[in-house]
């Protein structure tokens, strides 16, 4: 209920009296008797108006009500209507702004407590069983033209992961591989539990090809610093495999690795790594007995959704080169294009993420390393996508994006409507008192509001093709704001005041950005402004001046 974290505060009461927030009480006793000449119901002719007339009145009293009340106005001020419903009983001990504040922020911070423990509980349910799994399919297109078959090979890991209780976690994970007329496969049990704050444990035990069991324990050695060990023993040949790896961070966004592995593949590899919130960006070097291997991959985002990727590895027995380019599908789907050429050969790899899932199909389209066909490799799936991209996925995201919109309207449809409904009515009550006020500038050569708009942001700015007041984002407030006109020929809207408050207003697209788009003319001259919801507004102006 903090109102520096919700936006400027709620003054509708203000905007329906038509009042400053710093009103004064005879200001406030004085455009109550304004607008009850308007709205009550005795001063109503028009028996089919009677019942909006009683509803507008009993608006009105009710910001009268609250506004002239000290306490309930200090309250209203603070936290707006939420304030005055939230529960909060008022008394002698509660009569100064602080007070109020403190009591209403101890109820909101009980709300936020109550919603914190509310979702950590729905975050545990849904962490409690955690799966992923990763499919690999290896296609080749020489073999496929030599009359082999497209396939190569495919391989599938799957995992769970499942907190047992709140230190301890339990996963069981798998894979299988098959390769031309071979094939293999394991299975893998875990084991972890957290020692304390800074330090864990693993217990790991693997069945099938290559049977082990090890233990790896990691510990915060300071805020930047952390350390890992792992010892693992083959059951196959009983040889022995020991890993140590430090982890320091060196700056807010970067932090750098250094691992050493004795047994059977002992190597010294060194790393960084930096995740910014447009790049990341990764190196390692590795040195072992007999090989040698240095890599680095860069990724950069162009906007939320899509990004571009590339990578190189080189090394005693790999020279790769990889670019691509990537697109997140949804909040939990991403898809990722990649080219690779190198001593392998030419290749394509198409990557599909789902949640924890993912689908990985490798397409190898040459092992030669011939310039032309790495050329047509790039430009024809590149021409491809850019084509696709413009008539099929944008289209679709267009078309999703906009049946998004219409089921949002759809939702607040009924409340606008009647929104609506409401503020028609109360023009309508307006509507003999405006045309003669608006009589009577036209006489004088005053102030006469000509044309006025109030809603969405992007329909505002194409006011032009705005010619009926039914436009689902906007709506017509030229006869409101002729009625507000001073018989001195000014208008004066408040600012921090909502002008959807406003007598005759209404919200015509909640939760979105709104304007008011004025034109007027006063004197011989004619006038347009354009105006944020809460800014001031003061006619006329000879800066208005089209």
């Amino acid at each position: 209920m903090k109102a520096e974290e919700e936006g400027p505060p709620d003054r509708e009461l203000y905007a329906l009296l038509h009042i400053s927030p710093d009103a004064s009480d005879e200001e406030i006793k004085k455009a109550y008797r304004q607008w009850a000449q308007i709205y009550h119901p005795d001063k109503c002719q028009a028996p089919h108006m009677k019942d909006t007339a009683t509803e507008n009145f009993q608006r009105v009293s009710c910001a009268y009500e609250i506004l002239l009340d000290e306490n309930k106005r200090k309250i209203y001020d603070i936290y707006g209507m939420e304030g005055l419903t939230s529960g909060l009983e008022l008394g002698k001990k509660l009569n100064k702004a602080e007070e109020l504040k403190e009591e209403l922020e101890r109820l909101q911070k009980l709300k936020e407590e109550l919603e914190r423990l509310w979702k950590l509980k729905e975050q545990e349910v849904s962490a409690h069983f955690r799966p992923s799994g990763t499919m690999w399919a290896d296609m080749s297109l020489p073999d496929l033209l030599h009359g082999h078959g497209i396939m190569r090979g495919m391989a599938m890991t799957s995992s769970v992961q499942s907190h047992i209780s709140k230190h301890n976690i339990l996963s069981i994970g798998g894979n299988l591989e098959v390769n031309g007329d071979s094939g293999y496969g394991d299975a893998t049990i875990g084991f972890g539990r957290q020692i304390s704050s800074v330090s864990s444990i693993e217990f790991i035990g693997s069945a099938g090809l290559w049977p082990l069991i090890g233990v790896r324990t990691s510990r915060n050695l300071s805020s930047h610093l952390i350390a890992t060990m792992g010892l693992s023993m083959s059951l196959r040949d009983g040889s022995l495999n020991l890993s140590n790896t430090w982890v320091r961070r060196l700056s807010e966004s970067t932090s750098g690795n250094i691992q050493l592995a004795l047994g059977s593949d002992s190597a010294l590899s060194v790393g960084w790594r930096k995740k910014h919130e447009k790049l990341s960006a990764a190196g390692q070097l590795k040195c072992g007995i007999d090989s040698f291997a240095a890599s680095a991959n860069y990724k950069h985002r162009f906007s939320s959704k899509s990004h571009g990727c590339i990578a190189g590895k080189v090394g005693s027995n790999a020279l790769e080169l990889e670019v691509g380019i990537g697109r997140k599908l949804s909040n939990l789907s991403s898809v990722r294009m990649l080219y690779s050429i190198g001593i392998q050969g030419i290749s394509w790899k198409f990557k599909l993420r789902r949640g924890g899932q993912k689908l990985v199909i490798p397409i190898l389209l040459s092992g030669d390393l011939d310039p032309v066909f790495a050329a047509a490799a790039v430009i024809i799936p590149t021409s491809l996508y850019f084509v696709l991209k413009k008539f099929v996925l944008k289209p679709y995201y267009l078309k999703r994006e906009k049946q998004k919109a219409l089921e949002s309207m759809e939702k607040t449809s009924t409340p606008v409507l009647e929104a609506r409904a409401a503020a028609d009515k109360a023009q309508k009550l307006l509507q003999n008192v405006a045309n003669r006020k608006q009589n009577r500038q036209l006489e004088i050569r005053g102030l006469v509001i000509t044309k006025a708009w109030y809603g969405n942001l992007k329909a505002l700015k194409k006011k032009d093709e705005l010619v009926e007041s039914n436009d689902s984002l906007v709506i017509d407030v030229k006869l409101p704001l002729n009625f507000l006109v001073s018989d001195s020929g000014q208008l004066k809207l408040h600012e921090g005041v909502k002008k959807s408050g406003i007598m005759g207003f209404c919200d015509p697209c909640p939760g979105e950005p709104k304007q008011l788009y004025v034109e007027y003319t006063y004197g011989d001259g004619r006038y347009e402004v354009t105006v944020d919801d809460y800014d001031k507004l003061l006619i006329p102006q000879e800066e208005h001046r089209i």
